[in-house]
């Protein structure tokens, strides 16, 4: 079950963006969640509430634009659409929120969303990613080939649409940037040396949208410390197909980062 409290918007780019926030009371950080490229505030389920009640934080979950209740996209996605989200849509969101070293917990578009966002040198305290996609690989496209595929010919939209307002648009925003052949060049490698809080990336074997080499590519380039959690009998959503373990990973995580930096300000 998704979080139970109710969203409230924010004009965010020009567009109408829900978020919800868990407010429990605390002098650290405060947790974001950005949701994978078909995902929403009520796809994460509880996933975040339980984190943020594990920590002591406070949390942010908000459906990015053309997801969730948020507006309904309007034009096709460009190929830098996880760049403008990254350098544009979530400071501006942050910052009207008044949050002002987040926490970032990324997964897959999310992810790469989070990277970018900390490789430009916008202020994180720490980013912890789930699937992350740094670069395209040939399974990448496999997998979103697959899923279009899946989508025509079952019922996925309909199950879509209990989360989105328009699945049909939510969906080939998402697939068809993915699939344009300018995407193919797509590759964020270059943000990842500007790192350098601390990261901990997570990513399963059976991940069916990428391979390991995302998480190796992480680790060669990231300037700061990073740590590397490689899950096995897992597909490519860890918080769903092994909630405890990638609960587990980022709570402590999450409390190692926020001691350390306890403890810089003694």
């Amino acid at each position: 079950m998704p979080y139970s409290a109710s969203s409230s918007f924010a004009n965010v780019c020009g567009h109408r963006i829900e978020y919800q926030l868990i407010p429990e009371k605390s002098a650290g950080p405060a947790l974001v969640f950005l949701h994978e490229g078909l995902g929403s505030i009520g796809q994460w389920r509880d996933f975040p509430a339980r984190v943020a009640a594990a920590t002591g934080l406070p949390a942010l979950i908000y459906s990015r634009y053309g997801y969730g209740q948020s507006d309904v996209l309007e034009q096709p996605r460009q190929s830098d659409f996880m760049h403008r989200e990254a350098l544009e849509a979530l400071p501006e969101l942050l910052r009207q929120l008044e949050i002002a070293r987040p926490i970032l917990i990324g997964h897959s578009d999310g992810a790469s969303i989070s990277l970018i966002y900390a490789g430009a040198g916008l202020p994180a305290a720490a980013v912890a990613v789930m699937a992350p996609h740094v670069s395209i690989e040939d399974k990448n496209i496999a997998g979103i080939v697959a899923a279009k595929k899946t989508f025509e010919t079952t019922d996925l939209a309909q199950r879509l649409g209990r989360y989105h307002r328009d699945p049909v648009k939510t969906f080939r925003g998402w697939c068809d940037a993915w699939l344009a052949p300018e995407f193919r060049d797509w590759n964020i490698e270059n943000y990842l040396a500007g790192i350098d809080c601390r990261l901990l990336a997570i990513q399963g074997d059976g991940d069916e949208y990428g391979t390991m080499e995302q998480l190796d590519s992480i680790a060669r380039h990231v300037a700061g410390p990073v740590e590397l959690v490689k899950l096995e009998g897992c597909g490519h959503s860890p918080h769903k197909d092994q909630p405890e373990k990638a609960f587990a990973c980022i709570v402590s995580f999450v409390e190692r980062c926020v001691g350390q930096e306890q403890e810089q300000k003694r």
